[in-house]
């Protein structure tokens, strides 16, 4: 696809330029965590700083109601680790005090507004978001918009969409580097694998019907196992009741359209934990009263044996509760043999991102996204509406 970029842009002095990231973030006992998304964000900064544009950061973390949602003040501090000159938070997106600081920021100068999803229209969807709060207040005061957050370009709101249709809008160095390494993937080397964990079933379970005749084999882990396997009328006891009580089980009709198929692989044995040990159960054994936390010991060889012989390699989720000592061996095990393996490796999404750093190292894999959902879309074909706006002003300026 066709984007606008920082090289495109001759002269950014003097100019106030509005800048979207995602720095949406861990939180550990109530302490934001810092991370790659944080880190890599920073670079864009820096070249935004020393350019001597004006800077204005808006960003989120979590949603109104959930455990993750809160100020931005944090991160603020954060960033500042890694930019060259400090950001200076402001508790504040559209009242007075967002407006003074916007109206006197210098040339090289950074603030960051607080909290996107403090406004309740940042919340919700809406058909058109020209008249939202949020770009009738900014659409006539910036000068540029640099839309840096590949990982929320499939949103459709009024931070992505309404500003991208109303300001002119370029990729930052973020959104650059995932869009370059996406582009790169359109012929894919077969033998082609997926592995898919996480807690995320809706999202994965779109990515394989979209995409079930272009895979070779789909190794299944996490709650998505689990799911194949109740598709296959296994009764897993303890963990079934789980799933049914989350509502994950909504799926599963759909899961029985191609579970059956050569293509999905799917567990021979798990790991439960009983009196704080762990121990190996093979499918046969359940129902059980004791919950899964990890794959066993037979699947795990067995999905290192396909990884050895494939060329593509993109992988999703973590296979266990990798964050529970002595159940992190599927995502500890598989991600070595991906490591170790020749073919070309894509991974995304937080909490697989957090696994690559804690047991290998993110060099090891070819492509490290930053992105969760926004690269599931795009793997699944789905057209992301932040991409639509930034390959809508390459076009007008004939890119």
């Amino acid at each position: 696809m066709k984007f606008l970029t920082l090289d495109n842009v001759k002269d950014l002095n003097g100019r106030l330029v509005l800048l979207r990231i995602d720095i949406n973030s861990p939180i550990l006992k109530g302490k934001i965590q810092n991370n790659e998304r944080i880190k890599e964000h920073a670079k864009t900064i820096n070249e935004l700083i020393r350019k001597k544009a004006k800077v204005v950061i808006i960003a989120h973390q979590g949603r109104k109601g959930q455990s993750d949602f809160t100020s931005l003040r944090e991160h603020s501090k954060l960033l500042s680790r890694y930019t060259i000159k400090r950001i200076r938070f402001v508790d504040d997106i559209l009242g007075n005090k967002a407006l003074m600081n916007i109206y006197n920021i210098r040339s090289g100068q950074v603030i960051l507004l607080e909290n996107l999803r403090y406004l309740d229209e940042e919340n919700k969807e809406m058909s058109n978001y020209d008249n939202s709060k949020l770009v009738l207040m900014f659409k006539d005061l910036f000068d540029l918009f640099v839309f840096d957050g590949f990982s929320v370009s499939h949103r459709n709101s009024a931070s992505v969409t309404g500003l991208g249709n109303n300001i002119i809008t370029i990729a930052g160095r973020v959104m650059e580097k995932e869009l370059n390494h996406l582009n790169k993937l359109e012929n894919i080397k077969r033998p082609y694998v997926m592995i898919l964990g996480g807690d995320k079933p809706d999202d994965v379970v779109n990515l394989i019907e979209s995409k079930i005749n272009s895979v070779d084999y789909v190794l299944t882990g996490g709650i998505l196992a689990e799911l194949c396997l109740m598709a296959k009328g296994v009764d897993l006891g303890a963990k079934s009741a789980y799933i049914r009580s989350k509502g994950y089980d909504d799926v599963i009709p759909r899961i029985k359209k191609f579970v059956n198929s050569e293509k999905i692989i799917i567990p021979y044995d798990f790991a439960v934990e009983k009196n704080n040990k762990r121990i190996e159960m093979g499918v046969k054994l359940f129902p059980s009263k004791l919950l899964i936390y990890d794959l066993g010991k037979r699947t795990i060889l067995n999905y290192k044996s396909i990884i050895i012989h494939t060329s593509t390699i993109y992988m999703k989720g973590p296979l266990s509760h990798y964050e529970i000592k002595g159940f992190d061996h599927a995502t500890k095990e598989i991600l070595k043999a991906v490591a170790k393996s020749k073919a070309f490796s894509i991974v995304g999404g937080g909490h697989t991102l957090d696994s690559v750093n804690k047991y290998i190292g993110n060099k090891k894999i070819n492509y490290t996204s930053l992105a969760g959902g926004a690269l599931l879309d795009y793997m699944a074909g789905k057209k992301l509406p932040g991409l639509m706006i930034l390959e809508s002003w390459a076009n007008r300026f004939d890119l």
